[in-house]
């Protein structure tokens, strides 16, 4: 194949989430054309779907500079800094007005689920002249798969489509598909979903930030219906472990979460059951039945109506087969960042910025970006992402001395909680105790399960 000169196409941008239209932005302050296909009917459409959950992270991080650069200069008003928004806020107050800006708009195609990417005229196994090649991303559209080419893709499409199971081993059955009907993945809006779970048997399973923001809204659920029983499912061998920093949390709004979810545990107003490996669901006369062990001892919670599944999500790389990846076989994230982000090993401490260098790729000019780049790793930082685009971006356009200068600011934290012996929260990875305290510069969370802790 002769070569193909690819210099005049423009750089694929897959998803318009926070990250996908912060590297939107840095194209655009670099002069480099783009396409961003988005596969919701709106920027940010799966933010929406938690959009009623309130971040514990203020506006001043959870906004790009390029991107804030381009709205200041449109004349859009910023908000308060120091202020939480709701999922829902991030996207109307900054997500949309960014797409609506002119050199922005003309370039997105909502509606738009990429299906496949490769590279021109060559399957995977071909190596010559691979390099030189165009990107082809094929696209449902409108009812039918469009072509595009491309020169470089980044890939910034989240995990949020793509939930863990229920059970404890991470495989999909089919008797849990069966019961999808009952089944909730992710942070239900329980004000708006009162007809489904009032005087329910609901079980929450999880430990994160998602399972304790639905732990409480199904609280205040339960204040109205008292008949509301709530069933909370975890595999920590300490229900302490998930409290956190509490007071000493960097940021109060997650410290908070701690704060309420061991008053209503300790009001014995939930029921808990931990550690609980789940290995089986089933419906039997019209109730489910959660099947596992705890202990070493066969164990069940019986009559459950519905259930809230907050156990995190993962990245869907099916349509990526055509391109040469490297993925870690653990965690699943891009390879050079599972050392940083594994959290059999890390659970608090320095976040180590990382960039191009980390997030290349074996296919030349594909990037992994944002929360799919971390794979199945629980926690992930919107600041971050917001520099690995910038980072990349200025790789791509040539400033090479740029896209090495990776950098995060962030606030310090508190306290961390953990349930892991070895701790990354001193210079020794020493700990006093299984649930180690230690004072890090990184708080923000950006959880996959929840996009907003």
């Amino acid at each position: 194949m002769g070569q193909i000169d690819k210099h005049s196409l423009p750089v694929a941008i897959i998803g318009g989430g926070p990250v996908g239209l912060a590297a939107a932005a840095h194209l655009i302050e670099k002069g480099e054309p783009f396409i961003l296909f988005e596969a919701g009917n709106s920027v940010g459409s799966s933010m929406l779907e938690w959009g009623h959950v309130r971040m514990f992270s203020p506006w001043q991080y959870n906004m790009d500079k390029a991107a804030k650069e381009l709205l200041l200069k449109s004349g859009w008003t910023s908000p308060k800094e120091q202020e939480l928004p709701t999922g829902r806020e991030l996207v109307e107050n900054y997500l949309l007005p960014l797409s609506n800006l002119p050199e922005i708009k003309e370039n997105i195609l909502l509606n738009a689920k990429v299906v496949g990417v490769a590279k021109k005229g060559l399957d995977k196994l071909k190596t010559a002249q691979r390099d030189l090649a165009p990107f082809v991303l094929y696209v449902e559209l409108d009812g039918e798969t469009r072509v595009f080419e491309t020169k470089a893709v980044i890939d910034s499409s989240g995990t949020w489509k793509n939930p863990n199971p229920i059970l404890s081993n991470g495989i999909w059955t089919k008797a849990e598909k069966t019961l999808k009907h009952r089944i909730f993945y992710g942070i239900p809006n329980v004000k708006e979903l009162e007809e489904r779970y009032k005087n329910k048997k609901v079980m929450v399973i999880g430990s994160g930030h998602s399972a304790i923001n639905a732990l409480l809204e199904l609280a205040s659920l339960k204040e109205q219906f008292p008949e509301t029983g709530i069933h909370w499912v975890l595999r920590k061998y300490r229900i302490q472990d998930v409290y956190g920093g509490q007071e000493r949390d960097g940021l109060p709004a997650r410290g908070e979460l701690g704060i309420n979810i061991q008053r209503l545990v300790e009001s014995e107003q939930i029921n808990v059951h931990t550690p609980f490996y789940i290995n089986k669901v089933s419906e039997l006369k019209g109730t489910i039945t959660v099947t596992g062990e705890s202990g070493n001892e066969e164990y069940s919670v019986e009559g459950i109506d519905e259930i809230i599944v907050s156990t995190g999500f993962r990245a869907d790389v099916t349509f990526l087969n055509e391109i040469r990846l490297s993925i870690d076989s653990a965690v699943e994230s891009v390879e050079a960042l599972a050392p940083l982000i594994d959290p059999n090993v890390h659970s608090c401490g320095t976040v180590r910025p990382h960039g191009e260098a980390e997030l290349r790729q074996p296919e030349k000019d594909f990037y992994i970006v944002g929360m799919k780049s971390y794979g199945r790793a629980p926690t992930f930082l919107l600041a971050t992402g917001y520099e690995q685009v910038r980072s990349v971006v200025a790789y791509l356009t040539g400033d090479l001395e740029a896209a090495k200068k990776v950098q995060l600011e962030l606030p310090e934290t508190g306290v961390c909680s953990t349930n892991i012996v070895t701790s990354c929260c001193t210079s020794e990875n020493s700990v006093q105790e299984t649930s180690s305290c230690c004072s890090a510069p990184v708080v923000l969370e950006f959880k996959s399960s929840s996009c907003c802790g």
